[in-house]
């Protein structure tokens, strides 16, 4: 009930802080409610310095936390915003005072059920970041019981009982932990994005396609994601195993009896910047290896395996002393089934041999272009967007202008947005603008050539696609005999309820135990023909 009667003043005082900043800019540039916007902003009489996305920033942060995780999110969406409210969005900067080292305290013993001074040696009480979500303190951990158990299980033989214990080493770590009350004031904040989104999407048909309540079941998922720490402890645990037998990328490893739902526990790790081109120099590192390194690691994620870092910004990625790359921060992480990948490569063959209605086809196959659409008029487009690219230089092409065009065609052909795609474009976006940080002369693609060839040729060659169509008939005979049976079961409901059938429909159903034995006789000597192409 008090929920309820504050959030007409919640809702206020956003407004106020908006109208404030004439942040309703952007809604009146995307045609929102003109009723009501345009009113509201002559009524506030303010004309505020800046871009509209600039005053939309400024805004978000005033009106803290769960706005601010809004505004990032928002920046992943330069297909709801423009590009240019995008870009702005992407430099909110999500910095908040820290809360105090007694609550940082106080959770900590919470979560981890043990005094502070018996899980660390030593506790930096200033965090060395503070953020909307949580802050980060510096610490040295203190052995456990267990932790010295195990360490004396690895190191005695059945034949050296008398073996000294071996000393267990405290260990620098970085630990994270949950800003206090955050968790209550999104939920408080949701509600209105629900309510907004649900507004949108009945009264405004032209933005429909872009599913503004799915969007905000997308925010949701993903920032109660990032709100357990266990989950991104996870995260960083699949990549790490991902990367096991790769020298060039590390993540920290998860302490994961000093981790719980508020707090994560993580080995430190240090190194410059990713984008600090002097820095890197004068520390000796090759640019062009860097870049190699990055590169390779950015198409191993993606298409090797599906699982990918969603925020890999210069803060979040740096080069280690010994010129590895290291990562942190899993909060947001991308995942693209095989389906997908494969979908992805046919579009990049078919961009490569600027075959426009190759990919016009390949993207209606993969159902982000509506069957109704003509496939000839979007290859056209398709053509002016991408032509102009061939042959220019990467220093001379602005892929924010080209994003920008191609989200103009998804409104123009009516294209299903996928999220996915669109945090996978934001992440070679931002690998694109330190490229050009590090070395404006080098195409940072090319230097994954030799991986983009070797897995083409592995997942999309000709007997690559042979063995994959085979795998699809032979799942699809593990799954006859169930549909077959769900198909029998209609039939007998469909009779006990009196439908009454055309004779030869009827003499056709009574058939389908035959057809049950021709579908899998006929499918399997499909398959039989396409293993012995695939053994040739």
């Amino acid at each position: 009930m008090r929920t309820l009667l504050s959030f007409p003043f919640r809702l206020l005082h956003i407004l106020r802080v908006l109208m404030r900043h004439d942040a309703l800019a952007v809604a009146d540039a995307m045609g929102l409610y003109p009723a009501l916007i345009k009113p509201l902003r002559r009524f506030s009489r303010r004309e505020a310095e800046g871009r509209n996305g600039q005053k939309l920033t400024r805004a978000l942060g005033e009106l803290g936390p769960s706005f601010i995780k809004l505004g990032q999110f928002l920046a992943t969406r330069a297909d709801l915003v423009g590009e240019d409210v995008a870009g702005d969005l992407a430099e909110l900067q999500d910095r908040l005072p820290p809360f105090s080292f007694e609550e940082a305290r106080r959770l900590i013993e919470s979560e981890l059920g043990q005094p502070l001074e018996e899980l660390f040696e030593e506790f930096n009480r200033t965090p060395v970041s503070a953020a909307s979500i949580a802050q980060v303190h510096f610490a040295t951990t203190r052995p456990s019981d267990e932790e010295i158990s195990a360490a004396q299980s690895e190191a005695y033989s059945f034949d050296e009982a008398e073996t000294q214990a071996p000393e267990v080493a405290a260990r620098e770590v970085a630990v994270k932990i949950l800003r206090p009350g955050i968790e209550r004031a999104f939920d408080r904040d949701l509600r209105l994005f629900y309510l907004i989104a649900r507004m949108i999407e009945r009264s405004q048909p032209a933005l429909r396609r872009f599913r503004p309540v799915a969007v905000v079941e997308l925010f949701e998922n993903t920032v109660r994601l990032e709100m357990d720490f266990r989950m991104e402890a996870a995260a960083a645990s699949e990549l790490a195993d991902n990367f096991a037998d790769d020298p060039d990328y590390e993540v920290p490893e998860i302490d994961w009896e000093r981790t719980a739902q508020r707090v994560l526990t993580q080995t430190r790790l240090t190194g410059i910047r990713l984008d600090d081109r002097q820095a890197l120099i004068e520390a000796g590192h090759d640019l062009t290896e860097v870049l190699r390194k990055a590169s390779a690691i950015f198409f191993n994620q993606v298409f090797r395996d599906g699982f990918f870092h969603g925020d890999q910004h210069p803060g979040n990625m740096f080069v280690t002393e010994r010129g590895t790359i290291a990562a942190v921060d899993f909060g947001i992480m991308g995942r693209l089934d095989r389906r997908t990948r494969y979908f992805l490569a046919d579009m990049l063959l078919a961009t490569l041999a600027r075959d426009y209605r190759r990919l016009a086809e390949v993207q209606m196959e993969a159902g982000y272009l509506p069957s109704d659409q003509a496939v000839d008029t979007y290859a056209q487009a398709l053509r002016a967007v991408c032509e102009p690219i061939f042959g220019r230089p990467l220093n001379r092409i602005s892929f924010a202008r080209l994003l920008g065009q191609l989200f103009k065609l998804t409104e123009t052909f009516n294209l299903s947005v996928q999220p996915q795609l669109v945090l996978l474009q934001k992440n070679m976006l931002m690998a694109e603008g330190v490229s050009r940080r590090l070395d404006p002369a080098l195409n940072i693609w090319l230097l994954a050539e030799p991986l983009i060839v070797r897995w083409m040729q592995e997942n999309r060659g000709v007997k690559a696609r042979l063995k994959h169509s085979g795998e699809a008939v032979a799942g699809a005979l593990e799954r006859l005999p169930d549909t077959l049976l769900s198909m029998e079961r209609t039939l007998h409901d469909l009779s006990d309820n009196g439908l009454r059938l055309h004779s030869d429909t009827a003499e056709r159903m009574a058939g389908r135990r035959r057809m049950g034995w021709a579908l899998p006789i006929g499918s399997l000597a499909l398959l039989l023909a396409l293993a012995a192409l695939l053994i040739d």
